[in-house]
């Protein structure tokens, strides 16, 4: 490849920077400050059938390359973003609001998954197979799919661009990327590590766009696979346009923190606003609903209260932050409209509960505590999708499972306890991909698998470790008859 001007503000497509076919752009406004950061390409219909025939064209040649070799190159992209991640981590705190501190965790992480899946991908075994027929020998092996339209979220623009981006390049796959048109820029900028690392050009493109833009990229006939992480009315949408092609689809949560009587309830409370402000709650594990037994409902709403104290609201570019704004007006909005229908049926505000005056914009929203959530209420029903931690209470062991599984949307859970026999019961029955005991349901490890519970509206596949590459592969078998 040829290394053009690095620059954020164009498309990534075919291999290089450019400019686009069309003439319409679209502005990248600060949630932290209101001010213009970037202008980007509105990429057109010519732009993706670009992107999509660039691709076919380089994946099968690196579909050809030695797994060794294509390990390597993740493996290139990884030192180049450790080599540039302060630089990275200010683009995206700049584009999406949150603390200096969580996107160069964010930038260190997606370096992380690209080292990881370098190495799952040298270690993804096929098998031998016993035959009924002693004349034939059974083996498995995996090959790529091809091309996937992967579209992920404005929360975590790079960590979750590499989420697909590190495990489908080691196992073979093209990839044409669509991040939302208000939060490209940082992974536009780390296309620099994907030319650094001599990749194939047309392997990857980025295309920023919106809603329609991501229906044609999951109809284009090109396109064989769909990657999705958003909420679950998009994630259905997509669902619906893709049809039969392959998807790997992570979805809304609504996941539920349960305190039994005989939980640590400090602990449990710390627990509770760790997973309620990182990405100001923007997080799709993060703390929703806090299930609380009666006997310890007191001392843990005041403990809570207690820990809020320390959620310092501000400028993300100082370190003293903790908690920075939300990033765009649709989740602030549903933030005002959850409280006001919370406090419509009864529930009290403890602590916040509003936005901050005298900020330099209106997405600034305090950390908030809200307790006596009823069942039916939004903020118990749907994803609120900010800095919020909801309390409701149940009077017994079943009435708190019941309470956590009575939800549509089941992602990850926690539960506090110190019984082994509770733990395993609500591991077991608890209605979500995952369960952490005795810690915060925002916590995640990049070699587990990611993903909701069936019966949920939560998708299907797993993010994260040798899952994913299964995911994103064929399990093909060979039959040899001697």
């Amino acid at each position: 490849m040829t290394t053009p001007p690095p620059s954020p503000q164009q498309l990534f497509l075919a291999g290089a920077y450019d400019d686009g076919a069309g003439s319409q752009t679209f502005e990248v406004i600060s949630p932290a400050t209101g001010e213009h950061v970037g202008t980007v390409p509105v990429p057109t219909s010519a732009d993706l059938n670009r992107a999509v025939h660039a691709a076919h064209a380089a994946q099968r040649a690196w579909a050809a390359v030695n797994v060794w070799e294509r390990a390597a190159a993740c493996h290139r992209i990884a030192d180049h973003l450790d080599e540039r991640r302060g630089e990275l981590a200010r683009w995206q705190t700049l584009e999406q609001g949150k603390p200096l501190a969580e996107s160069v965790a964010d930038v260190t992480e997606a370096a992380q998954l690209f080292r990881l899946h370098a190495e799952d991908a040298v270690r993804l075994n096929g098998e031998t197979l016993p035959s009924r027929d002693a004349t034939k020998r059974m083996f498995t092996f995996h090959r790529p799919v091809g091309t996937w339209g992967v579209i992920t979220p404005w929360n975590f623009p790079l960590l979750m661009f590499a989420e697909f981006a590190a495990p489908g390049l080691a196992t073979g796959n093209a990839l044409v990327v669509k991040p939302p048109a208000h939060t490209p820029l940082t992974v536009l900028k780390a296309m620099e590590a994907v030319l650094a690392a001599g990749l194939p050009d047309g392997l990857v493109s980025v295309l920023p766009g919106d809603g329609a833009f991501g229906d044609a990229l999951v109809r284009h006939p090109g396109i064989h696979a769909i990657g999705f992480i958003g909420s679950s009315a998009t994630g259905a949408k997509i669902q619906a346009a893709a049809g039969l092609k392959r998807s790997l689809m992570e979805c809304s949560g609504n996941g539920p923190l349960v305190v039994l009587a005989d939980a640590d309830v400090e602990a449990a409370a710390r627990a509770a606003v760790d997973g309620a402000y990182p990405c100001a709650g923007q997080v799709c594990c993060a703390t929703e609903r806090v299930v609380v037994h009666a006997d310890v409902h007191d001392a843990f709403t005041e403990a809570v209260v207690r820990e809020s104290e320390r959620i310092v609201l501000g400028d993300p570019l100082d370190d003293k932050t903790v908690l920075g704004p939300l990033n765009n007006e649709h989740v602030a909005a549903k933030m005002d409209r959850h409280l006001a229908d919370a406090e419509a049926r009864g529930a009290r505000i403890l602590t916040g509960g509003r936005r901050r005056a005298g900020m330099p914009t209106d997405l600034y929203y305090e950390f908030t505590v809200v307790d006596g959530v009823e069942e039916g209420s939004l903020l118990a029903r749907e994803e609120s999708f900010g800095p919020v931690v909801p309390i409701l209470t149940g009077r017994d062991e079943d009435d708190l499972l019941r309470i956590a599984n009575d939800d549509a949307l089941g992602l990850q859970g926690a539960v506090f306890t110190r019984s082994m026999t509770a733990a395993y019961r609500f591991i077991e029955e608890m209605e979500v991909g995952q369960v952490i005991v005795n810690d915060t349901n925002n916590w995640w490890d990049i070699n587990m698998p990611f993903g909701g519970a069936g019966a949920r509206s939560t998708g299907w596949g797993r993010i994260g470790g040798k899952w994913t590459l299964l995911d994103m592969t064929d399990t093909r078998t060979g039959v040899i008859s001697l």
